[in-house]
């Protein structure tokens, strides 16, 4: 097959997700199974416009806020005669409404919508535009196959009116062989751990608020932050605020190496976001042995089986994270049993088993679409 992929971000750009990851775990396997696969993304300043990444063939037009019109513009003068056989439209942010501009079948593949969650992640003009064209959604893709992440997002997408049957849940995936327990490495005093953008709706001041409660009753906690994003000086502040800026540690982008490293050595993951569409992040601290404390929200609830691989808690109440916290860092006996039962259940999802159902879904709607 000829695939187009059209995303708002390339693993390489400075804002890259887990959407970025997912499209490069997913579409590399393809490449790699004989597929040509070009990816249609926004770009960012003193970015190369062409570059291949993970045997994809990656075109960058506009920018974060233009793409929405650089990218029509572009595949129409640069990628039309290509002869794609399928586009697979990212829904990542907001839509780009392929339907109405390429000239092969879609397939849309949607990881979380934001709904009023937008309002805590961009500022008023951008969550109001966000809220605004995700309440496009059903008119625009109605009847396309869609994709989800999980089955949170495929309930939401049906609340809006998609149809349930053109829906199929692929979880994401994880490297089981690169992500392994290391009992060893684990720190001497206890460790949390928050991976991913530094954004205001991911919540991570409310991590900073449980670990001063603890701090204050004498529980000698550490939290590492890793990652980027406009909320590293509102947190580095907030820190401060509390007291406990000697226990809280930014480290800003992580490679791929420490990334793993500060998986495996860390007491516990934590993520208190209000929505996700899976949580890459949980699964691959499950992976590497290490449970997650997070809250109980859309999609969360599937990547995290509450007292199994790890604790839900309420979002937004700190009480009950912190409590959560304290109960799993004073148990160690309860911290092995649930490292145990996290890598169990990771084994059961893998980029490879991702990337063939994916695989098989795009050929079904090649054959489809094929003329008699």
């Amino acid at each position: 097959m000829r695939i187009l992929v059209v995303n708002w971000l390339d693993r390489e750009n400075p804002q890259a997700g887990g959407a970025e990851e997912h499209l490069h775990e997913v579409f590399g396997r393809l490449v790699a199974r004989g597929h040509h696969v070009t990816a249609l993304v926004s770009g960012w300043r003193g970015c190369e416009t062409r570059t291949t990444l993970d045997g994809i063939e990656v075109h960058r037009a506009g920018g974060r806020y233009t793409f929405s019109l650089a990218g029509p513009s572009y595949y129409r003068r640069v990628l039309a005669d290509r002869g794609f056989d399928v586009v697979v439209e990212d829904l990542n942010k907001v839509p780009s409404f392929t339907p109405y501009w390429v000239d092969a079948p879609v397939v849309l593949v949607a990881h979380h919508l934001f709904g009023t969650t937008a309002f805590q992640a961009a500022s008023l003009p951008v969550a109001a535009a966000t809220w605004v064209l995700e309440r496009s959604i059903p008119a625009v893709y109605l009847g396309i196959p869609t994709i989800a992440v999980s089955e949170s997002t495929r309930a939401d997408l049906v609340a809006r009116g998609l149809r349930a049957d053109d829906i199929e849940v692929v979880p994401n995936g994880v490297d089981v062989a690169a992500y392994v327990p290391r009992p060893e490495s684990k720190t001497v005093h206890p460790t949390l751990l928050f991976l991913g953008r530094l954004k205001q709706y991911k919540r991570v001041d409310l991590v900073l608020e449980a670990v001063a409660r603890l701090a204050r009753d004498g529980i000698d906690v550490e939290m590492r932050v890793g990652g980027t994003g406009d909320q590293s000086d509102a947190l580095r502040a907030l820190a401060a605020r509390l007291g406990i800026s000697d226990r809280v540690k930014l480290l800003g982008y992580v490679p791929d190496d420490v990334k793993l490293a500060l998986l495996q050595s860390s007491w516990l993951h934590v993520l208190t976001s209000p929505k996700e569409g899976w949580g890459i992040s949980v699964i691959e601290a499950a992976a590497c042995g290490t449970p997650s404390v997070a809250s109980d929200a859309p999609g969360l609830r599937e990547s995290v089986q509450h007292d199994q691989t790890g604790l839900l808690v309420p979002h937004g109440d700190v009480d009950a994270l912190a409590e959560a916290l304290r109960s799993l860092i004073g148990d160690p006996q309860r911290r092995a049993r649930m490292s145990a039962e996290a890598r169990s259940f990771a084994e059961e999802y893998s980029w490879d088993a991702s990337a063939l159902r994916v695989e098989a879904l795009l050929n079904r709607v090649v054959d489809t679409s094929a003329p008699e």
